[in-house]
């Protein structure tokens, strides 16, 4: 019998059977990098494995190992997840936000609730880059590639509030974004490391201190 003398209603289970297949092997993909995900927040990028994964999951290491084929796809795939959430979480909100000033400081305000939740459970884009600093590969240059689209975009955000002119027009704003990531590091250090009381307290009035450092007259005067 050749297939195109089949009923369609023959040919719908197998591929019904099939989507689901596809669907319930992506939630199950989705929910080893969920857990992975909090494990390298603990143990770091480095410390991740596919039986460390496995054990957490309740999965077989097989079975964890079909979804990723290595740690290192496993780590990349940790890496582009946390990237989104951070996305999520900090950037896209604050497109809502008029281009210049308010949505400078709507990135700040957003990064800043996130560092309040990442105090305690611990920062991959931090942890990374100490344990991958000085080591070459695709694990790296996932890390790598994930803050410098974040600081491109903190970057686009000042160099928009510079030609509102609600920062000096002759600012530079890779200089600006530079300094603003410097208050979000020298936090992690000082509240999560440390364990100084008024760090965050101190990040805000950093960050008050860069805007009216390199705001305009004109804005100076509103």
């Amino acid at each position: 019998m050749s297939v195109t003398s089949l009923h369609p209603t023959s040919l719908a289970a197998p591929v019904e059977t099939a989507v689901r297949g596809q669907h319930k092997g992506q939630q199950t993909k989705a929910a080893i990098i969920d857990a992975a995900l909090g494990l390298a927040t603990q143990i770091g990028l480095e410390g991740l494995s596919i039986g460390a994964v496995a054990e957490v999951t309740r999965m077989s290491k097989s079975g964890v190992f079909a979804h990723f084929g290595s740690r290192e796809e496993l780590q990349i795939s940790v890496v582009r997840e946390y990237y989104r959430r951070f996305e999520d979480e900090v950037f896209r909100p604050a497109l809502a936000e008029p281009r210049g000033l308010p949505r400078v400081r709507a990135l700040f305000a957003n990064w800043m609730k996130r560092v309040a939740v990442e105090l305690q459970s611990g920062c991959i884009f931090i942890s990374g880059a100490v344990e991958f600093d000085d080591r070459s590969g695709p694990v790296r240059d996932a890390l790598a590639s994930s803050v410098q689209a974040w600081m491109s975009a903190l970057n686009r955000a000042v160099q928009m509030a510079c030609e509102a002119g609600h920062l000096r027009a002759d600012a530079q704003a890779q200089q600006i974004a530079f300094e603003i990531h410097a208050i979000i590091l020298a936090l992690h250090y000082e509240a999560r490391f440390l364990k100084t009381p008024g760090s965050m307290a101190r990040a805000e009035r950093a960050f008050e201190g860069i805007l009216a450092r390199y705001g305009s007259p004109a804005s100076r005067k509103r």
